[in-house]
């Protein structure tokens, strides 16, 4: 059964799973589904072709699912899919893709998005990544799994943050951030490995003495990054160090560290 409020408006068309709640004068669209289990609080707007998983927490004020702020929007169908088990706080911003990127933006799940914080069109989330107060995600920027992004950063457009990455409250994120690293500055740079991250992911020390090498030899040995990259993808059989590699040689916006 439904918990709905009174002045909610529920628009006709709207899919509704079981055992929903949805706060006061909250506007569910016409062309919203959303999952069991879901709970929506106060003054919330979720609109256009908006997918949302069940057993997702959204708090008061947050607007899913608006067109893009993309001047080249026409009106066109577009999407946006949220998975399962995200909780996504005040004043959040999350819109659907363009018909340039795709025309879906894609939210994983087990997510934590604090408030004010902004996904923007085209964007693609993976699992269990937390994304602090007023961190914001341009257009086209792809997230993988168990990334940290601190507060008030903003993250330029078509940019790409590899797995298990932490990115520090404050940087401004302008080229790819490859997996396992931390990154941090204005404009962000590279400041080493997350190995608290890889603790917690890593059941093997032995991942993780070989990321450390690998780190090593592409962004400290003053060669020729995607030549060292190649190299390690012949020489190593390790997952992780092959993942780290395949960032490397096929990054887009280039990968910011400090040369030696």
């Amino acid at each position: 059964m439904n918990n709905i409020h009174k002045t909610a408006i529920i628009e006709e068309g709207a899919q509704l799973g079981e055992n929903i709640t949805i706060g006061a004068f909250t506007i569910i669209g016409k062309n919203v589904k959303i999952g069991s289990g879901t709970k929506i609080a106060s003054h919330t707007l979720i609109e256009g072709k908006t997918t949302i998983g069940e057993n997702n927490q959204i708090f008061s004020h947050s607007t899913i699912g608006s067109i893009p702020q993309d001047l080249k929007f026409d009106g066109e169908d577009v999407e946006l899919i949220i998975g399962n088990n995200n909780k996504i706080r005040e004043y959040t911003l999350f819109n659907p893709g363009t018909i340039g990127g795709g025309s879906i933006t894609k939210i994983g799940d087990n997510n934590l998005f604090m408030g004010y914080s902004h996904v923007a069109h085209d964007v693609i989330i993976g699992n269990n990544c937390i994304f602090a107060n007023v961190a914001t995600l341009a257009g086209h920027v792809e997230i993988a799994d168990n990334v940290v992004i601190g507060g008030l950063t903003p993250i330029h457009q078509f940019c790409k943050i590899g797995s298990n990455v932490m990115v520090a409250g404050g940087s401004v994120v302008t080229q790819d951030i490859p997996p396992f690293c931390l990154a941090e500055g204005n404009r962000a740079v590279l400041r080493g490995l997350n190995l608290n991250g890889l603790r917690r992911k890593f059941e093997n020390r032995s991942d993780i003495d070989a990321v450390k090498k690998a780190y090593k030899a592409i962004f400290e040995s003053g060669n020729a990054i995607s030549d060292i990259a190649k190299e390690l993808l012949e020489n190593s059989d390790n997952k992780y160090v092959h993942e780290l590699a395949n960032f490397v040689i096929n990054t887009k916006r280039g990968i910011p560290f400090n040369r030696k």
